[in-house]
């Protein structure tokens, strides 16, 4: 990097904080700063949905995934990522949006209270904050990593330089700022992608290797093929089956730009146009990845660094200090909208459980403790960052994978699945049986059943096994002891319901809950 690549980062960075300050005025209260009120249109939806998926990791560890292997990268990634969304569109975005419209509620695991129980919400929302925290420290790594390659700062100095402006522009104007910082992102990383993708085709050309004789080389031997090494056709089936419940709202911030629309028609609109791009871009995106075994020699042995030390030498400065900044902005946003979610959980799930002082914030603390709650959860996923290539997480692709994909699926079944009339038998037995039971299946599969089989586990299997033993025990227990009720019920039509919300049936308070998220905390 020279001057002119400073220039562009440390600009991008200050607009970054400028869209914060802006967006500052259009949060008055908790509603606004976690779910925009319900005022975002579909399409800002739909691209910050979309943004808020991606993250620098796509540069390093699916880097590696691509310079290693090839297009199995796009095949068992964004492609399952994009048929799991589209899918969710119709089954999981609208019921999403009427959580916050007819329900209420700021956080996509507040309604867990009313539809199961106090014990089942708390367990969901405690274990999912923490899987968010090594997820996003993951992230933070990743960018560390990234930036070191172009600048020499240490991983430490990287995260905090990253983490420190995601704080402040995401504390300052909550999820109005991630989605309008999103858009900005989006432009930059389409004008990125299509700058790296023609330097790759330009090199290619002064190398007199044209696109089809490029995939008959040495270098790309086997990098044709959609299913190669270990992502297979489980690791592909596993993978759409978790990105349907992960990328629909599992992991709680695409939850969030559902709840941000208006209604549950433009919640579906934004679910498909975030699903066309999933489909369309990434495409873009990996070519050059796929390309550089012909242009680089990865020094990791993972590959993982082999897209920056492309960028470098492809791109003049200027080009590369935007290329840079898309890393940034990639990142950014998906931590950014983990933060809000995760705000959101605590501030609205779990402080109202444990102090009877949270259950009587009024709109300003109620929105001073989120933004308090924001500034800790990202230093707390900073710290986490600086061991992600330790011996507990080892590197970062790991944790991504193994640790979010094998751990998030106990976690979203009872969230969904509780969405869904289908499931209305399935009550607190079911759903806490099966979260348990599912991380219980996580632990075996990846730490002693694995130390005793020759070469581990297979990957697809660590990550598909702790999910499907969450949803068979959900539904089989649900058949055995139902748990459904008129107030249960209740919640559950007006869900699934396009009514007018004041057509709809009221909902009960369920016997002894106390303070009802329905009812006392809307006030907020």
């Amino acid at each position: 990097m020279n001057s002119l690549d400073w220039v562009v980062l440390i600009a991008y960075f200050g607009v970054m904080v400028a869209i914060g300050v802006w967006s500052h005025k259009r949060v008055d209260n908790v509603s606004d700063f976690f779910t925009a009120g319900g005022k975002m249109p579909w399409w800002l939806s739909g691209i910050s949905h979309h943004m808020s998926g991606y993250s620098a990791v796509m540069f390093t560890g699916y880097a590696g995934i691509a310079y290693t292997y090839g297009v199995t990268s796009f095949v068992t990634w964004s492609f399952p990522i994009a048929l799991g969304i589209a899918i969710g569109a119709r089954l999981f975005a609208p019921r999403i949006n009427r959580l916050r419209s007819k329900l209420h509620v700021a956080s996509p695991l507040e309604y867990l209270k009313n539809r199961y129980n106090l014990g089942t919400q708390q367990a969901l929302a405690w274990s999912g904050m923490l899987l968010k925290i090594v997820d996003v420290g993951a992230k933070w790594a990743a960018i560390a990593t990234l930036l070191s390659v172009f600048t020499g700062v240490s991983l430490n100095q990287g995260i905090l330089i990253t983490g420190v402006i995601t704080a402040i522009y995401c504390t300052i104007g909550g999820l109005w700022a991630d989605a309008l910082t999103e858009l900005g992102q989006f432009v930059i990383q389409l004008l990125a992608g299509v700058a790296m993708f023609i330097a790759v085709l330009m090199e290619l050309s002064n190398k007199h290797i044209g696109f089809l004789e490029a995939w008959s080389r040495p270098e790309l031997e086997g990098h044709g093929k959609p299913l190669v090494g270990p992502y297979g056709t489980v690791f592909l089936l596993a993978f759409l089956f978790i990105k349907l419940f992960e990328y629909n709202g599992g992991m709680l911030n695409q939850a969030q730009r559902y709840m941000a629309t208006s209604s549950g028609h433009e919640a579906k609109r934004s679910a498909y146009l975030s699903a066309a791009l999933w489909l369309i871009w990434p495409v873009v995106l990996f070519f050059p990845m796929w390309m550089s075994p012909l242009l680089v020699d990865a020094q990791k042995p993972d590959g993982s660094d082999s897209y920056g030390l492309m960028t470098e030498q492809l791109l003049p400065h200027g080009l590369l200090g935007l290329v840079i900044v898309g890393f940034f902005s990639h990142t950014m946003a998906m931590c950014s909208s983990d933060a809000n979610a995760i705000a959101a959980v605590f501030t609205r799930d779990v402080a109202p459980a444990l102090s009877s002082k949270a259950r009587q914030w009024g709109p300003r603390s109620g929105l001073l403790a989120a933004r308090l709650t924001t500034v800790i959860f990202l230093g707390l996923s900073m710290a986490v960052a600086t061991q992600v290539n330790s011996p507990t997480f080892k590197d970062i692709i790991t944790v991504v994978i193994k640790w979010v994909a094998g751990l998030m699926g106990p976690i979203a079944i009872p969230m969904m699945l509780g969405l869904l009339r289908q499931f209305r038998r399935s009550g607190p037995t079911a759903a806490l049986t099966s979260w348990g039971m599912g991380l219980l299946a996580f632990w075996l599969v990846n730490y002693p059943i694995s130390w005793n089989v020759e070469g581990g586990v297979p990957l697809q299997y660590q990550v598909s096994i702790p999910l499907a033993v969450s949803l068979v025990l959900y539904i089989v227990i649900g058949f055995i002891k139902p748990e459904d009720t008129p107030e249960r019920d209740a919640i559950i039509a007006r869900i699934n319901s396009d009514d007018d919300d004041s057509t709809a049936a009221a909902v009960p308070t369920p016997a002894g809950a106390g303070d009802d998220v329905l009812g006392s905390r809307v006030k907020d």
